[in-house]
């Protein structure tokens, strides 16, 4: 069932033809990858549409729990047909092995989009939490109740999957942007068409 909330703060009508604009968020990890679907309404609302996390057993080979996750966000590609895909740039970890298993991660849901023929933009920690929150170092139960005030979820909404919310909406706030950007640059280079000149402000010689 769809939940439509207020349009999201500072966000103006998304391009377009007036059709809505669908995001999947997600948010990678090998343990768990959450993901989260909204779409921007023609009047600029945000409605939510579905969410979860793909969470393979930890006992399974690396290469079964990266095909786990591969095919599940290929169903839900093929379930809720986005028309974007944000997903979360892993961050720079002091353990290198984390941030190997975060990149490879990122790198299935990124093959998984482009199976699907469907645009991938990616966002930083610090840049999901200053779209959602206003503040890049925001702790993450900020950033779930932010998720909660935007887009009513349901009660049982993991951390995972408010995470890929987030990323989505940060998506759908960049999109806000690059619409006000748009129009700037049309006022700037299409100014406005001069008013017809009176016959009064013309001065006429004769030729000698």
């Amino acid at each position: 069932m769809l939940k439509e909330t207020s349009p999201f703060p500072g966000s103006g009508g998304p391009p377009g033809d007036g059709a809505g604009i669908r995001i999947l968020g997600v948010d990678p990890g090998i343990g768990a990858t959450g993901f989260g679907v909204i779409e921007i309404a023609p009047r600029g609302s945000i409605l939510y549409l579905g969410s979860g996390v793909f969470r393979p057993r930890p006992q399974q080979p690396f290469p079964r729990r990266i095909q786990h996750i591969f095919h599940g966000l290929c169903q839900q590609i093929k379930i809720f047909t986005p028309n974007l895909i944000a997903v979360e740039r892993p961050f720079l970890a002091k353990n290198v092995k984390s941030a190997m298993l975060l990149g490879q991660a990122r790198g299935v849901a990124i093959l998984a989009a482009a199976e699907a023929g469907v645009e991938v933009q990616e966002f930083s920690p610090l840049e999901v939490k200053q779209a959602v929150v206003g503040y890049g170092r925001a702790a993450k139960e900020q950033v779930q109740v932010m998720i909660r005030v935007l887009l009513h979820p349901p009660l049982k909404l993991t951390a995972d999957a408010a995470d890929a919310l987030a990323v989505a909406l940060c998506l759908a706030h960049s999109l806000s942007w690059q619409t006000s950007l748009n129009a700037l640059e049309r006022k700037r280079f299409f100014p406005k068409a001069p008013g017809p000149v009176r016959a009064k402000n013309l001065v006429l010689r004769g030729s000698r």
